[in-house]
């Protein structure tokens, strides 16, 4: 993953304390890069040892620290080439018991928060950088309980949409990458019963594994000519009926 100049890009991920946000961060430093981690978890920082990261303690659904971020990192660094929008938050219920507060919180942190990192990013993006967003299954097909995340998910979509053309000028590709059932943390806590459960719902009758997806993120972020695509890597879940 390198520049047309042969100097390595900077990466800045959030949600990497953990799955996609981390193997995404692992991948990018292996190939070289610098990446800036960011993650509400102290476990970012072990994270940022372990592949020479910058790390920065971020919740964002908060706007201060959504600027610390950037900040640390153009001051580490000089500039973010790839920005990768992967920190969540679900929480969800059905609509008759879903409080209000609930479904504001998952929309602050999972569509505010990535808006309001391009807008502080994107100042010290070089032309020809790379934003990539990670969706979610949810966001296009309806689960029920899962309107806050869905709604969060879907909004996103579109906010990948203007992006993409808004940013075109400055050939900065925005793309949304929309991962499946994926083998982490979460998924692990479940029963035996719950994940068979789930895994019947994909058509390639298995779940991926972090490193699977972010192998597609490091990919689109590495391609210049595609912007404001939708990329599933769900083993066909949108395909289905």
């Amino acid at each position: 993953m390198w520049s047309d100049s042969g100097v390595p890009r900077v990466w800045l991920i959030t949600g990497a304390s953990r799955g996609i946000g981390e193997a995404v961060a692992r991948r990018a430093a292996a190939a070289g890069d610098d990446v800036t981690v960011v993650a509400r978890s102290e476990a970012v920082e072990l994270v940022a040892n372990e592949i020479g990261a910058l790390a920065v303690r971020a919740d964002m659904a908060d706007e201060s620290a959504i600027g610390r971020a950037v900040d640390h990192t153009v001051n580490r660094y000089g500039r973010i080439d790839v920005l990768v929008n992967n920190a969540g938050l679900h929480r969800g219920g059905r609509i008759e018991k879903l409080e209000l507060d609930t479904f504001r919180a998952v929309l602050e942190a999972d569509l505010v928060g990535p808006f309001e990192l391009c807008r502080r990013a994107e100042p010290h993006m070089p032309d020809g950088g790379a934003i990539v967003n990670i969706g979610a299954v949810v966001g296009f097909r309806g689960f029920p309980g899962d309107s806050p995340y869905g709604s969060a998910k879907a909004g996103l979509a579109g906010l990948t949409a203007v992006l993409a053309i808004e940013l075109a000028r400055r050939r900065i590709t925005a793309n949304l990458v929309v991962p499946g059932v994926t083998d982490t943390e979460i998924i692990a806590g479940l029963d035996a019963t719950a994940r068979e459960r789930i895994v019947e719902r994909v058509p390639l009758r298995r779940m991926a594994s972090a490193d699977e997806i972010a192998a597609v993120v490091h990919w689109v972020a590495a391609t210049p000519y595609m912007t404001g695509a939708v990329i599933p890597v769900d083993g066909g879940m949108l395909a289905q009926l």
